[in-house]
């Protein structure tokens, strides 16, 4: 493994489709069939029973503080592994490491009796990261007074807010090694140790929550956040050690064409990328700071509600991520294509789905999930009016989480020694787009939300919110056709379009029947119901390829349905991959 010098960097025009020489045994034959639909549902399970403990946590937070001075203190706090996690769990580690362990994988299969690029790869990337994270997780500990006054200069209690803070920022360290173990197993097309992370952390949490909540109020929170980042990286670290050895061989010290030769710099776009995106959070607790205290809270509850519809689209292209990397560095563009597309659609479904759901059955979610203890009604209709809000914008929320993951793939942080750096200014560039399309996005951000929130208060920060990550969704989607992947947008777009339709007409058909139990389960259920089938009736109705296939194989379970299979192939991994 090589460094690039910084005048040299960036990595060549993507390859053309490379040969793979013939062999056998589980690294060569790729994934077998059926290997999405399980792993999906591995990821979706363990996700899932990770978000449940997640809203428990949510559930437990404001049912012993509620939403006042306290937990905006904690909240603020909270904003370090907040940003630490996309930083260095799922999004920016994984935009440089799963394309970096794919191409790895590849180089192991073209020359299985040379050096393991695997290893190579971990020994020269893996303790530089353990030392920027030490460093920078003693940085934000030491800098906490001066991190809370900047997110939240109006904040009522800054002390507490400082004391968690400090506590926080333990969770940089294993956040990042979390991160860094997860990528290089769904590299290797391993999801169930990646997939139970969450459900880690949040069982730290709501262990060190329930216990000790009486004993140090708010700070247990804290405290909980940090133990269970700990358990997070220590359930990966057996895993990972498992599949490194599993690769055989030793590395050997020589360069070679099937080296690999590691970008420094490709890290900044990235990063940069990932903190700007955080960065509509350090907006809306700025201006929240300064209205009334618990708008931090509420905006928070809704957050985390709206965003399980989100996170639910979000799976699948973790589960399919390695796939287009994987084709990508085998050069193989019209695959990656083909499985992005379907991932947008399949993602904007589900997504939708979910809008329509929270559009219609706001206030009785947040009724059924929050209103008890020091949580009140009062609460539960400021929160339930922010959800509506944010959710005008889940849908763009969800598609920048599945496009911006090829669109790093096409230069990834390290690439084959043999491979000449081009000095392509423009290319270079391009690595930019992302950042600066999010930068648009903050502009339409802070615009709208200072001219609605002091006429709107909370509803106005949701608003800029939903604006602004609208806007850098339809950036990044003609981004990606400049980058190089040849999307079929006219096809793509109007997909969406029919998905738009189905989710608006859920939601109106929903709502009122959610309205007619004063009950809030009965409302929610009722609600619920008819949004699903609604859902189903009209995308099947208008068209919608990612709601008819479903609905056809639900059809099918119930009886012979006429006509071919939309789904024979789910099963198959993409040519190429």
């Amino acid at each position: 493994m090589t460094t690039d010098r910084p005048t040299t960097l960036g990595s060549p025009a993507l390859p053309g489709p490379r040969q793979a020489p013939a062999a056998t045994g589980p690294a060569a034959a790729g994934p077998r069939r059926g290997f999405l639909a399980k792993a999906f549902g591995v990821t979706a399970v363990l996700s899932a029973a990770g978000s449940a403990l997640g809203l428990l946590r949510d559930l437990l937070l404001a049912r012993y503080f509620g939403a006042n001075q306290g937990t905006d203190a904690f909240l603020v706090a909270w904003t370090v592994p907040e940003t630490a996690a996309p930083l260095l769990i799922e999004d920016a580690m994984s935009f440089l490491m799963v394309p970096a362990f794919a191409l790895a994988l590849v180089l192991r299969e073209e020359r299985p009796d040379g050096p393991d690029p695997v290893r190579q790869l971990v020994r020269a990337t893996l303790p530089w990261l353990l030392l920027a994270l030490s460093t920078l997780s003693l940085g934000a500990a030491l800098g906490a007074p001066r991190l809370v006054d900047l997110l939240a200069p109006g904040l009522a209690d800054p002390g507490l807010a400082v004391t968690c803070t400090r506590i926080t920022a333990i969770t940089v360290l294993p956040f990042g090694v979390a991160g860094y173990l997860a990528a290089a197993l769904r590299a290797h097309h391993r999801f169930t140790a990646p997939a139970g992370i969450y459900v880690a952390y949040n069982l730290g949490i709501l262990g060190v929550l329930l216990t000790c909540h009486a004993l140090w109020g708010v700070r247990a929170a804290a405290i909980g956040v940090a133990f269970g980042s700990v358990l997070m990286a220590g359930l990966l670290i057996g895993p990972f050690l498992r599949r490194l050895r599993s690769g055989g061989r030793r590395s050997g010290a020589r360069r070679s064409r099937n080296a690999l030769v590691l970008i420094p710099l490709a890290l900044l776009p990235v990063g940069v990328f990932t903190l700007t995106r955080q960065a509509q959070v350090f907006i809306e607790r700025f201006l929240g700071s300064a209205l009334p205290p618990g708008t931090i809270s509420h905006l928070n509850y809704a957050a985390k509600v709206s965003q399980l519809a989100m996170t639910a689209g979000i799976l699948i292209c973790t589960v399919t991520f390695p796939l287009v990397a994987r084709a990508l560095a085998a050069g193989d563009v019209t695959a990656a294509r083909d499985r992005v597309e379907k991932d947008l659609g399949q993602a904007a479904a589900v997504v939708l789905l979910g809008t329509a759901f929270l559009m219609a059955c706001a206030p009785s979610v947040v009724a059924l999930l929050f209103e008890r203890g020091a949580f009140g009604p009062r609460d539960t209709a400021a929160t339930a009016a922010v959800i509506r809000v944010y959710s005008f914008g889940l849908l763009a929320q969800a598609l920048i989480g599945v496009m911006i993951r090829p669109y790093f793939s096409l230069r990834p942080v390290v690439r084959r020694a043999g491979d000449p750096s081009p000095e392509d200014g423009g290319r270079r560039l391009l690595d930019w787009y992302p950042a600066g399309a999010m930068a648009f996005g903050l502009v339409v951000t802070v615009t709208v939300g200072l001219l609605a929130t002091p006429r709107f208060g909370a509803l106005g920060l949701a608003a800029g919110n939903a604006a602004g990550i609208t806007a850098t969704a339809a950036l990044l989607l003609h981004g990606l056709v400049l980058r190089g992947i040849p999307l079929r947008l006219r096809r793509v777009l109007g997909g969406h379009a029919r998905l738009l339709a189905t989710a608006t007409g859920a939601a109106a058909l929903g709502t009122p029947v959610a309205g007619l139990a004063a009950d809030p389960l009965l409302s929610t259920a009722l609600g619920g119901l008819t949004v699903a089938l609604a859902f189903a009736v009209l995308g099947t109705g208008l068209g919608a390829r990612e709601v008819r296939g479903p609905v056809r194989a639900a059809l099918r379970v119930l009886g012979p349905v006429p006509g071919p299979s939309p789904v024979a192939d789910e099963g198959k991994p993409p040519h190429g991959c």
